[in-house]
C-alpha cells in the first residue's frame, strides 16, 4: 500500500498547487490513498463545502483537521457526510470523529487525527487517547495506522513517536506550517515533526506579512489574510506500507517555478 500526506493547505494558493500537481503525482508514484489537512483550506481558516468538494475532486481521499476545524459553519454537516476528521481527543459529545477506517488496495487503513495541548484549545489527554485508540484498532486486526498529530510543540510530537513507535505506520505533524528536517523511520513507524504548509512560501506561515509583523513589533494583532498573489509550494510525504510498517518514505517540495526537492526518510538503526 502506498499512501501520501499533505499538511496544512492554506487558502486558494494551497488549493491551486494541489489542483495543478496531485493527480500527476498519484500516477507517477503509484499512490493508492491521499490524506490531507483541511483546517486552513478556506481563506486560511476552516473549510467550506465548496472547497471540500474542490479538494476531493483533485484526488484527495480523506481530510483531517485541527484547532481551526470549527471556524466555518459548514463543517458540522460535512463531518457527518464526508470523509472528514476532527481531532479525536475532543471531549465526548463533540460532532464528528477523529478516527476512520478505509479499504485501500484490499487492506484496512485507519486514519487518526489528534491535537496537542500547548497553545491549543481544551481537549482530552492526547497521549491516553492515542494509546487507547491504537489498542482498539489493533484488537480489530487493523495494522496500517496513520496519525496526523496537529500540535504546536515539537516535544509533544516527539513524545508521541516514542510512545507509539512500532505500533503505528506513520506519525506526521501539522500546525506550525514550517517543515522540519527529521523525516525518519524507526521500528517501522515513519515520523516527521511537521510536514509544513502547502500554499504561499514567501510570507509568514502562508499569510500576508503585514499583520504578523505589526503583532511582533507592537503587540497589537489583526486578522490574518491569505495573499492573492504569492510564490507557492506544495509539500507532500509519500510512504510505502507493508504489514503495518512503513518500509520506505520520502517528502517532495514542489515550487510553482518548477523546482522540486526530494528528501528520503532515514532508517533509524538499532
Amino acid at each position: 500500500m502506498k499512501i501520501a500526506f499533505i499538511g496544512d493547505i492554506v487558502g486558494r494558493p494551497g488549493r491551486a498547487m494541489i489542483k495543478e500537481h496531485l493527480r500527476a503525482l498519484k500516477k507517477e508514484h503509484g499512490i493508492d490513498w491521499v490524506i490531507a489537512n483541511y483546517e486552513n483550506a478556506s481563506h486560511g481558516f476552516g473549510l467550506t463545502l465548496k472547497n471540500a468538494q474542490e479538494l476531493f475532486s483533485c484526488g484527495i481521499d480523506v481530510m483531517s483537521g485541527g484547532n481551526h476545524t470549527w471556524d466555518k459553519k459548514d463543517i458540522l454537516p460535512l463531518l457527518e457526510n464526508l470523509p472528514l476528521l476532527r481531532p479525536h481527543n475532543y471531549p465526548q459529545g463533540v460532532a464528528g470523529t477523529g478516527c476512520k477506517i478505509f479499504e485501500v488496495s484490499g487492506e484496512k487503513l485507519a486514519v487518526i487525527n489528534l491535537m496537542g495541548h500547548y497553545g491549543m484549545p481544551y481537549v482530552d489527554n492526547v497521549f491516553r487517547c492515542a494509546q487507547e485508540t491504537v489498542a482498539s484498532l489493533k484488537a480489530q486486526g487493523i495494522d496500517h495506522i496513520f496519525i496526523d498529530f496537529h500540535a504546536e510543540a515539537s516535544s509533544e510530537k516527539r513524545a508521541m513517536m516514542m510512545l507509539l513507535q512500532g505500533e503505528v505506520s506513520a506519525i506526521i505533524g501539522t500546525h506550525t506550517h514550517v517543515g522540519s528536517d527529521d523525516f525518519m523511520i524507526t521500528k517501522g513507524t515513519a515520523y516527521l515533526s511537521d510536514i509544513g504548509l502547502s500554499g504561499c512560501r514567501d510570507n509568514v506561515i502562508g499569510m500576508e506579512a503585514k499583520v504578523p509583523l505589526e503583532r511582533f513589533l507592537t503587540g497589537v494583532s489583526g486578522r490574518f489574510e491569505v495573499p492573492e498573489k504569492c510564490k507557492k509550494i506544495l509539500q507532500i510525504a509519500i510512504m510505502t506500507l507493508e504489514g503495518g510498517a512503513c518500509t520506505h518514505a520520502f517528502k517532495l517540495k514542489i515550487f510553482d517555478d518548477g523546482r522540486m526537492f526530494r528528501t528520503d526518510a532515514w532508517h533509524e538503526i538499532g
